[in-house]
């Protein structure tokens, strides 16, 4: 017997939860689908969430996971593999479970794609970060580096010169010739040091990040590195069902409306689902904004439906 709920929120991180919690107190029957696979689970700790700054991401999690129990919501471990748009929404799970809702939320954020340099996906999270508004602060005045992985790899070099004055900026398989005037100008001003060469890999001593080292053996002491991931949006389910996607230099996400609203009507997304740079706070935000709007888009349908009869 297929299963029906107001609405089914897939993505059980910041934005699918905040969604949840939005949709429980207004006594909507939801269910969250979450597959447990959250992007910053690698880190520690998150920073810059207003009265949750420091808190490990597993925990905040668990608080969440808490909170929407409170109003009924239900949540199950699963990941969804199949969802067709008919009268409602048809929702397969992997375990087997069918379930129809009124609404989605597509809450499935993006996987981060590390460079193939040896021991980056070993150390990711730690002494190996991609968000200086992240971890900027924990690792300020250290010895940092940054990888490159294109020409726009210059705009991460000088930010992080924010939190640290000794900046080197390892060119990677990017040729000097490929920066700009301008770039050079601006690394040379914020006194960033750029260091032409491949990266062979990293070294590490006692489980820390020591330094880098070049493809010539030459060694660079460094405790930090910053790269920039390739994101890969998860946009499997918006595409099956029929979204209009736009392309970005981060990936193709899909085009929404200030609530999340995408194309497809009845379909909200929110979080990493719509963006790459959605820090957990964007996402909680925009998981609130989307739960509201449906609120209120479930509410107007029903009186409408009420005042024909």
């Amino acid at each position: 017997m297929t299963e029906k709920y107001a609405v089914v929120v897939i993505g059980g991180g910041a934005a699918g939860l905040s969604a949840a919690l939005v949709l429980g107190r207004a006594r909507h029957q939801t269910l969250v689908v979450d597959a447990g696979e959250p992007r910053n689970a690698p880190a520690a700790h998150m920073q810059g969430y207003l009265s949750r700054d420091g808190m490990p991401p597993a925990e905040f999690l668990s608080v969440g996971r808490e909170e929407i129990a409170r109003y009924g919501v239900e949540l199950v471990r699963d990941r969804v593999v199949e969802v067709e748009k008919g009268e409602d929404f048809a929702v397969v799970l992997a375990g087997g479970r069918h379930v129809h809702a009124r609404r989605l939320v597509i809450a499935t954020g993006l996987k981060d794609e590390l460079p193939t340099v040896p021991g980056i996906a070993e150390r990711f999270g730690r002494d190996v970060l991609h968000c200086p508004f992240c971890h900027g602060w924990e690792v300020r005045d250290q010895p940092f580096g940054v990888l490159a992985s294109s020409p726009a790899s210059v705009h991460q070099a000088l930010i992080v010169s924010q939190w640290s004055k000794d900046v080197r900026f390892f060119l990677h398989t990017v040729a000097e010739e490929e920066l700009s005037d301008q770039d050079l100008r601006r690394l040379a001003a914020a006194g960033v040091d750029v260091v032409p060469g491949e990266v062979a890999g990293l070294v590490v001593e006692d489980d820390r990040l020591t330094g880098v080292r070049l493809t010539d053996g030459t060694t660079h002491a460094r405790s930090v590195l910053f790269v920039g991931p390739r994101p890969a949006p998860q946009t499997g389910l918006l595409e099956r069902l029929g979204a209009e996607l736009r392309e970005t230099p981060f990936g193709a996400y899909p085009v929404v409306d200030p609530t999340g609203l995408t194309t497809v009507p009845g379909v909200w997304a929110a979080g990493n689902a719509i963006g790459f740079a959605e820090q957990v706070v964007h996402a909680a935000s925009g998981g609130y904004r989307a739960a509201s709007a449906i609120v209120g888009d479930l509410l107007m349908t029903d009186l409408d439906a009420a005042a024909r009869e």
